[in-house]
């Protein structure tokens, strides 16, 4: 199935790229999401008629990411939550915990925007989050996960 991309996609392309994709995944993911429109004759004349607008969101879209980058980058979040005697927490601090902290804090973040690949926290101590704002801006947040007594 060939789509045209709305905005850019990881992995598979920037805005306006006319890219061909399993068409599962255009027709269940991209198109209803609004990241892409079916490659038909119509619809690549209407983008064509739409691209400055486009360009111009996606423009606006990351400025935003970038600014708020700035303001969470040199950011450092401290959570204190019930632990044992060896630091080993009673739960777990998870992007949901984070994105709170983050916005207590003054900052803004939602919780799709925090990456943990190796899954929640479980121990205390301090590390070095990874945050997605948007397809071409990441940022690193310093997190102290502290024990309560």
């Amino acid at each position: 199935m060939d789509i045209i991309l709305l905005q850019k996609v990881d992995n598979l392309g920037d805005l306006g790229e006319k890219v061909k994709v399993k068409s599962g995944y255009g027709r269940n993911y991209l198109i209803p999401s609004g990241r892409a429109i079916p490659a038909t004759a119509a619809n690549l004349a209407e983008f064509e008629a739409r691209r400055a607008e486009l360009e111009k969101g996606a423009a606006d879209k990351l400025a935003a990411a970038e600014a708020r980058k700035e303001k969470l980058e040199g950011l450092e979040i401290s959570i204190s939550c019930k632990a044992g005697d060896e630091g080993r927490l009673f739960g777990s601090v998870g992007t949901i915990d984070i994105a709170k902290a983050v916005n207590e804090a003054g900052g803004e973040l939602e919780k799709q925007e925090v990456r943990l690949p190796n899954g929640p926290f479980r121990v205390a101590g301090d590390y070095e989050v990874e945050l997605h704002l948007h397809t071409d801006v990441n940022a690193s947040l310093k997190l102290q996960i502290v024990p309560e007594a």
